[in-house]
């Protein structure tokens, strides 16, 4: 492929190539390539003179900021396995994260405050304007290491308790970035646009790939993320040719048109969630020169397979597909024996990338990793999916009670686990009802184990501690009355939702 050389090679040539050209924007402030390399290396300089252990393992608090995206190139230059855990989890649950992934210290590029009581290094990340002199920064290819070795570790969504911690070698990594940027045809100055966190592993396309290219990745600043205009104006003032995200960027964008389209944006990438039917047809209003793709992968094994989305699918007339595996990929359908099934099948989906980790690092869930046939190794994904007998397949649901919240994977049982947790509740259901922007809100329905008051604002704050943000209840209802039951005497969670609709 074209892009074959590391993302640390390609950084430090286009600081010399084209050291003026934007590399980060957030907001109004503009990062060149030339700076990017110069925050780098005073990053590197930082880490360097910290003298941790060579095998020792930090993590990097993720705030959006182009300081942060400096000092996670500096980790990288200094082969420093990190951990980009969310800056959403709760206190205890990221404590609990930290520790179960052996982090001893807590990297920073911006003021934060206490980290599951680890300690905190703020790293200096000031970049000296460039002189035209940019041979200081042959240092920052790196040196050699095995295509094998850790490059960064992503969590898994961690919608309650401890995320997995999956590690993802340089090998991985390149050669995804490679695909995209074929993929998605970046070259120097394309301008993609940056809307999921730092955590999320949407980030090897929006900036990791970007800078590959040499292009602008345009980062939305959090606070931000959910102002329908302001993401349109951002569009509109950056140029943004590539947009890629879970469907409620869409939602709010269509909710906010005033007429005028986003004619800059070439490609349309919806991944993370089940895009609504509904809003398909908006689309090609919002987007009348781009071209359309539904990505579907998980965090173990990047993304996996792609559809372009066609005129039929935008009339929203059925479920869309995911589409066919990557380059690469190899895909499996386990039937309801757990065999391997031809042809048209439903059944659960393994999958194995190019682009997978090898294993979670520590814990996990026993038996999601397995070989079949030649020793090659499957992700055990717990989607169900129809293949058709074109070979297209399509997501049906799911083999457990996880569902998606904003392109989160939320578990609906663990956030009752949660809330039973709680000295006063002697009951819980969690249910998930479909949202027009987060496409499902989560519900939860408590029973109270005493007649005194139970206020909603502290379960609201009790789960604020032990939950990630997607996977807080949008509401919370205190009854007294036992809840519904199924012959069997399991929670009847159909009863709940049809209680929750007519307001019962």
């Amino acid at each position: 492929m074209p892009y074959s050389r590391s993302l640390l090679g390609c950084l430090a040539d286009f600081a010399r190539t084209r050291p003026e050209s934007a590399a980060l924007v957030l907001g109004d402030v503009r990062v060149s390539y030339a700076e990017v390399c110069a925050m780098t290396m005073s990053a590197y300089e930082g880490l360097s003179a910290m003298r941790l252990p060579a095998d020792a393992r930090v993590a990097v608090h993720a705030a959006k900021t182009p300081r942060t995206v400096a000092l996670i190139v500096a980790c990288l230059l200094a082969r420093r396995q990190f951990m980009l855990p969310s800056t959403e989890l709760g206190a205890t649950a990221l404590e609990a994260l930290l520790e179960k992934a052996g982090c001893t210290d807590v990297l920073t590029a911006e003021p934060v405050a206490g980290v599951g009581g680890r300690r905190i290094h703020k790293i200096d990340t000031t970049a000296v304007p460039p002189d035209g002199d940019l041979a200081g920064l042959d240092g920052i290819t790196g040196p050699d290491v095995s295509p094998d070795a850790t490059s960064f570790i992503f969590t898994t969504s961690g919608s309650t308790g401890l995320p997995k911690v999956v590690p993802l070698s340089f090998q991985a990594v390149e050669r995804f970035t490679e695909w995209a940027v074929t993929k998605f045809r970046l070259r120097p100055g394309t301008v993609v646009l940056n809307y999921a966190p730092f955590n999320f592993d949407l980030c090897l396309l929006d900036i990791r790939a970007t800078f590959k290219a040499g292009g602008t990745a345009v980062l939305v600043e959090p606070e931000k993320a959910t102002h329908g205009k302001h993401l349109a104006e951002v569009i509109r003032s950056e140029g943004v040719e590539v947009v890629q995200s879970v469907p409620m960027l869409y939602r709010l964008l269509a909710d906010v048109h005033d007429g005028r389209p986003f004619e800059s944006v070439k490609h349309v990438i919806v991944t993370g969630d089940k895009m609504p039917a509904k809003l398909l047809p908006e689309l090609p209003r919002l987007f009348p020169n781009a071209r359309f793709h539904n990505i579907y992968g998980a965090t173990e094994t990047n993304d996996s397979f792609i559809h372009e989305i066609t005129a039929a699918d935008l009339r929203g007339d059925g479920p869309l597909p995911i589409g066919r595996p990557l380059p690469g990929v190899d895909a499996l359908v386990l039937d309801a024996a757990g065999e391997v099934a031809d042809g048209p099948a439903t059944g659960e989906l393994l999958v194995s990338t190019p682009f997978q980790t090898a294993g979670y690092a520590v814990g996990g869930e026993a038996g999601k990793f397995v070989e079949r046939g030649g020793g090659r190794v499957y992700f055990r994904s717990g989607d169900l999916v129809e293949r058709a007998a074109d070979g297209v397949f399509t997501l049906v649901g799911r083999t457990d009670s996880q569902v998606k919240v904003r392109g989160v994977r939320v578990n609906l049982e663990e956030i009752e686990q949660v809330l039973l947790g709680h000295e006063r509740i002697a009951g819980a259901a969690v249910v998930a009802v479909p949202d027009d922007v987060a496409g499902l809100a989560i519900h939860a329905v408590v029973r109270r184990d005493t007649t005194e008051p139970l206020g909603v604002l502290g379960l609201r704050q009790f789960c604020r501690e032990r939950l990630a943000r997607a996977a807080l209840p949008t509401t919370i209802r205190v009854v007294d009355d036992p809840l519904p039951t199924t012959s069997t005497g399991k929670t009847d969670r159909k009863a709940v939702i049809r209680n929750l609709l007519n307001g019962s």
